[in-house]
């Protein structure tokens, strides 16, 4: 396999490039549909005003001024709202339309209220209007940008470097292990994996600290390993570990924090109580670690370190029951989750959180392939809309805002609600995966992803998507050698995962081990016949092995309707088509791909070996001109 480079495109090429993508904006803002009706209505109301009102009813010639400078005006603000309110990124929050809109109408006002007192003979006024219309404008002009200013989330992000982000270096690192569940009734495992998992969240909210992320740590749960070997592997200083005994409504919790150097114990502590004392005994645990490693809290910090999610202990369990149902990734599960969570709204009302968790319950339902136009997407977005207004600061819900725009085809304004997520949160693994995800697939931007991929390594460093970006680094970059030793590390993590079988024989397959990868294509669709992933995986199989109707037959319609959907799966089944010859069909796919926000140009146009086929296709160099451009430009 060979991969062509030097490739360059002459200024011309660049100017037509520019050219082609301004009138794709264009059209998508529906700019050219309102200029050609304001042209031809406005042409209409002036002949109307010509021959009507002034030659007929003889009204003043001045008022074909007026009508002439209200249509203006109105076409300037309806042409400027629809191009700027089709604009992703949004440095500051600031918004260009609503700044210059009412700008346009108080001139526009200005001009025909001059006019209007001319023809009522009221002479000596222009400077006085000009005077006043200038003092609106400036005080419109600090009103709004004074409030953009003070929404502190945008300041937050405006403020918040990625580059800088894997330079924080903690002086103290933590995980907290799985609390063991000793009730003496069945079935509560819920309960002490779900006090592990707040303690995990109370604790990452103070930045000073590096505290293992929720999959890391449940790695260990029920574990023989010793405390140091478990330090050791995830490179922690200290470890805390407990129990949990829940009996009807009483409770009785146990911790201690543990020096993993010396493995002496630094402090302990027994609670008992009733169930709805369980957030006080959160605050307690979580507030005696900060004081045993000897950490000061920041006023912000201790803010978020206090604020309570819940205050009601059935919609508390409720929550842990979801949470739960939703780690198993089933369709089953995920209904229990959904009823878990409405349940808990039931009882508490509206509650920024439990929103939140219905809108990932529901986008699982779509990334899974799990009844798919049933409208589950619109549910999720409804839902994080409410989790916002409710709470504009919840990472949780700017990183499924993040995921939504993704799917949704605006990767670019992904970038930007998912970035918040992490100013907000720099530890939660949800924001730092989907934004380094956005970086590397979509994009291609290798520099961008990389912090976000090493503060992943720091936290979360035995999830499988951890090191599943860590290859994907090298993999959308071209260096496929080099993507190898992350992707097979993430199929040791989850050797039953189809989606690690399948990436694990993806690269494989570009590394010119052809037959281990048609074996690892054949395991993952004996684990899950017909998931939407492994059939992709299926179709590179026979394309490689060069049966072409066995791979054509695997695009059934439902299939073809889930790959479209993900950018994920358009690449591949590109790769599949381009082996096969398929050249239009291959280009289709990349066209699918890039309509889904995947502009990597580099390795489109040049690295990605299975291309080589369509390289010389007039309409895949067409693409590509676009391709580079929005790549060049993916986050303006």
């Amino acid at each position: 396999m060979s991969s062509r480079k030097g490739v360059t495109t002459p200024s011309k090429d660049l100017k037509k490039s520019f050219l082609r993508v301004f009138l794709v904006k264009l059209r998508k803002r529906h700019v050219i549909e309102t200029l050609a009706a304001f042209i031809a209505g406005g042409w209409l109301i002036i002949e109307f005003v010509d021959r009507i009102l002034v030659a007929h009813y003889e009204l003043n010639k001045k008022w074909l001024d007026v009508s002439f400078i209200t249509l203006l005006g109105a076409l300037l603000c309806i042409l400027l709202w629809r191009w700027f309110s089709g604009v992703e990124k949004r440095p500051g929050n600031v918004k260009v339309e609503v700044l210059i809109v009412p700008l346009i109408i108080l001139v526009a006002l200005a001009i025909d209220l001059n006019l209007i007192l001319q023809m009522a003979g009221i002479l000596g006024k222009k400077l006085l209007i000009g005077i006043v219309t200038f003092l609106l404008g400036i005080a419109w002009v600090i009103f709004k940008l004074s409030q953009w200013a003070a929404r502190t989330p945008d300041v937050a992000v405006r403020r918040f470097d990625i580059s800088k982000l894997a330079e924080i270096k903690p002086e103290k690192s933590i995980v907290v292990l799985p609390f063991k569940n000793i009730s003496p009734e069945e079935g509560q495992d819920y309960f002490s994996d779900g006090l592990t998992e707040e303690l995990i969240t109370k604790l990452s909210k103070v930045l000073s600290l590096r505290v293992i992320s929720r999959t890391s740590a449940f790695m260990f749960k029920d574990t023989s390993k010793n405390v140091r070997d478990i330090a050791q592997e995830l490179n922690v200083g200290y470890l805390l570990e407990g129990s949990v005994r829940k009996a009807g409504n009483k409770l009785r919790i146990t911790a201690q924090l543990i020096n993993a150097t010396t493995d002496a114990h630094i402090w302990a502590e027994t609670y008992d109580g009733l169930l709805e004392d369980v957030f006080g005994i959160q605050e307690n645990v979580s507030h005696s670690i900060v004081d045993a490693l000897r950490h000061k809290l920041t006023p912000e910090e201790r803010q978020e370190f206090d604020k309570r999610s819940y205050e009601n202990s059935v919609a508390y369990e409720c929550y842990l029951k979801a949470n739960q149902e939703i780690w198993r990734q089933t369709e089953d599960g995920l209904d229990r989750a959904v009823r878990y969570l409405q349940t808990a709204l039931d009882t508490v009302g509206d509650n920024a959180l439990l929103y939140s968790a219905l809108a990932k319950a529901y986008l699982m339902y779509v990334n899974l392939g799990f009844r798919l136009g049933e409208g589950y997407e619109q549910k999720a977005k409804a839902y994080v809309n409410k989790a916002l207004s409710l709470d504009p600061e919840l990472s949780h819900a700017y990183a499924m805002s993040g995921l939504l725009c993704l799917m949704g085809e605006k990767p670019k304004e992904g970038i930007r609600h998912l970035r918040r997520a992490v100013a907000i949160s720099p530890n939660d693994p949800e924001g730092l995966t989907w934004l380094a995800w956005i970086y590397l697939v979509n994009g291609g931007k290798t520099s961008e992803a990389l912090p976000l991929v090493n503060r992943l390594g720091q936290v979360d460093p035995l999830s499988f998507m951890t090191r599943w970006l860590q290859g994907a680094l090298h993999f959308y970059a071209g260096q496929y050698v080099l993507a190898l030793p992350p992707w097979k590390r993430s199929y040791d993590l989850e050797s039953e995962n189809p989606i690690a079988q399948l990436y694990y024989a993806l690269i494989l397959l570009y590394n010119d081990r052809i037959d281990e990868a048609i074996s690892f294509f054949d395991q993952s669709a004996k684990v899950s016949p017909g998931n939407a992933y492994v059939s992709w995986g299926t179709m590179l199989k026979y394309a490689v092995l060069d049966e072409k109707d066995k791979a054509l037959q695997v695009m059934t319609p439902n299939l073809t309707k889930i790959w479209k959907i993900d950018a994920t799966y358009a690449h591949p089944v590109a790769v599949a088509l381009s082996i096969l010859e398929e050249r239009e069909q291959a280009i289709d796919w990349l066209e699918i791909a890039v309509s889904r926000g995947c502009v990597n140009y580099p390795l489109f146009a040049e690295k990605d070996p299975f291309f080589a086929n369509i390289r010389s296709e007039p309409r895949f160099k067409k693409l590509m001109k676009q391709v580079k451009y929005e790549w060049e430009h993916f986050e303006e």
